[in-house]
């Protein structure tokens, strides 16, 4: 049943620079376009409502200040995004109202170096940091709960 399976991630092409991707009419006309939709387009969120959310509760600042959902973004503004899977620091570098495969998505976007280096000794953080506290047996007690605490996503 396994030799059924295709990858599909091996279908899609993906292009080598941006001025290869595809983009529909529409998108190429854009100059601006609202935050949130634009969050939605590039993948940082499932769907629009969670993407309007995050920038509600101050999840997701652009250029250093605080927006709401409706503020339109353009070409070159930087974005620090805060969800479940770490913190990016991005440029933006294209505009796209619909939503398309990941590989096209991530051509919206540039993530900095320091982002980067910065999400992988988080995630190294994380896979060290288990071997004091809690060890994963049983439900934790409050004291194992408080030194979990940073693990979490929420306000």
């Amino acid at each position: 049943m396994a030799a059924l399976r295709r990858d599909v991630r091996a279908a899609v092409p993906v292009p080598n620079d941006m001025s290869q991707a595809k983009s529909s009419s529409k998108d190429t006309s854009l100059h601006a376009i609202r935050i949130d939709k634009w969050l939605w387009a590039a993948r940082f969120y499932k769907t629009r409502t969670l993407a309007t959310h995050s920038v509600d509760l101050g999840r997701v600042t652009l250029n250093g200040d605080r927006v709401k959902p409706a503020r339109n973004i353009v070409v070159g503004d930087v974005l620090k995004i805060r969800t479940e899977h770490g913190d990016f620091e991005i440029e933006v570098r294209q505009l796209s109202e619909s939503r398309g495969p990941a590989p096209v998505a991530a051509l919206l976007y540039q993530e900095t170096e320091a982002s980067i280096q910065a999400r992988e000794r988080e995630q190294l953080a994380r896979q060290m940091g288990g071997q004091d506290g809690y060890q994963g047996k049983g439900r934790p007690t409050k004291r194992d709960r408080r030194r979990i605490g940073g693990v979490g996503f929420g306000d």
